[in-house]
C-alpha cells in the first residue's frame, strides 16, 4: 500500500541515492505505452542529470537539468525496488530507470503513469487535485472549510483525493483514532473541538508514520530496515477483535460510507 507516509519515504530515499546522478536508460517493461512514446520519452530523459526528487500528491518527480518534469503516479498497490547490478526479469516489472549500475524499478505502473512535463503543464496537471495535508498553508480554518460542504463520513472525506490528498484507509482509520472520532461519524455532527482534533491528529499520524517507516510491506533495497516499521504502531487498523490500547475496549470492523473502517467504539466518539 502507498499512501502519503510511503510515498514521502521513497521521495527521500530515492533523493539519497540518485540526486546529482545521470539517467543511462529508461526502459518501459509493460505494453501499456506504445513504441513512438517509448522512444520520445527515452530521447528526452536519457542523459539528463537528476537536481531532486519531489512529493505531489500521489506521485514522485524527478527535477531534470533539461528543465522537464518526470513524474511518476505511484497507484495504491505500485512500489519500488532500488538496485545494482542485473536489471529484473520480473514480469511484473513496469519502469526502470537506471543511473549507471543502479537503477530503481516501478511496479504496478500503468502507461499513463509515467509522463516527462514542463515545469506549467505540471502545475496544469496537479490542478483539481487536493492540497497536501502538511502543507504548512493547510491551516486548521481552511481544513475545516474544505470540508464544510461535503455530507459523507469521515472516512469517506478523509479519502477524497479532491479535498486532501494521500490519505488512504489505513491512515484514516489511524488519525480518526488519534482524534477520537468514529471513523463513520458524519462530518455535520463535529463540533469545533472534534475539528481541532482531527487537525492535530492528522498532522501528528503522518509525522509520526513517516519517522517510523510507514507501513508499506516491501523494501525498497536489500537491506531495508525502515520500511514497514510503522505497521507495528498501528492503532485500529486491521486489529479488528483487539484490545484497543488507550481504554481496554474491543477494536471493530465498521462500516464507513461504502468502506470498511477499524475502531474502537468505546472512545471514539459519534455524534447524532
Amino acid at each position: 500500500m502507498q499512501e502519503l507516509p510511503e510515498l514521502d519515504i521513497y521521495r527521500a530515499m530515492l533523493a539519497e541515492r540518485y540526486a546529482g546522478a545521470q539517467v543511462t536508460a529508461i526502459t518501459i517493461h509493460h505494453q501499456g505505452m506504445d513504441e513512438a512514446a517509448k522512444t520520445e520519452l527515452s530521447g528526452q530523459v536519457v542523459g539528463t542529470t537528476v537536481w531532486f526528487v519531489e512529493r505531489r500528491a500521489q506521485h514522485l518527480v524527478f527535477h531534470l537539468d533539461n528543465g522537464k518534469r518526470l513524474l511518476v503516479n505511484i497507484p495504491y498497490d505500485a512500489y519500488a525496488y532500488c538496485g545494482t547490478g542485473d536489471k529484473p526479469q520480473d514480469a511484473k516489472a513496469s519502469v526502470t530507470i537506471s543511473f549507471g549500475e543502479r537503477y530503481v524499478t516501478f511496479y504496478g505502473l500503468q502507461g499513463e503513469d509515467i509522463k516527462l512535463m514542463s515545469v506549467k503543464g505540471l502545475e496544469e496537471y496537479m490542478k483539481g487535485r487536493g492540497i497536501d495535508p502538511l502543507d504548512k498553508r493547510l491551516t486548521l480554518t481552511r481544513f475545516v472549510e474544505r470540508f464544510a460542504k461535503k455530507r459523507s463520513t469521515l472516512k469517506t472525506a478523509l479519502m477524497d483525493e479532491g479535498l486532501i490528498s494521500g490519505i488512504g484507509p489505513v491512515y484514516a482509520d489511524e488519525i480518526a483514532f488519534a482524534a477520537k472520532i468514529r471513523p463513520d461519524a458524519k462530518l455535520q455532527s463535529l463540533d469545533a473541538g472534534a475539528w481541532e482534533r482531527l487537525y492535530q491528529a492528522m498532522g501528528s499520524v503522518l509525522r509520526d508514520a513517516i519517522s517510523h517507516g510507514g507501513a508499506g510491506e516491501i523494501p525498497l533495497f536489500e537491506g531495508d530496515l525502515l520500511t514497514g516499521g510503522f505497521a507495528e504502531r498501528f492503532q485500529v487498523y486491521k486489529r479488528e477483535g483487539q484490545a484497543c490500547a488507550r481504554c481496554g475496549g474491543t477494536v471493530k470492523k465498521l462500516t464507513a460510507g461504502n468502506r470498511k473502517a477499524f475502531a474502537c467504539t468505546e472512545c471514539q466518539e459519534i455524534s447524532e
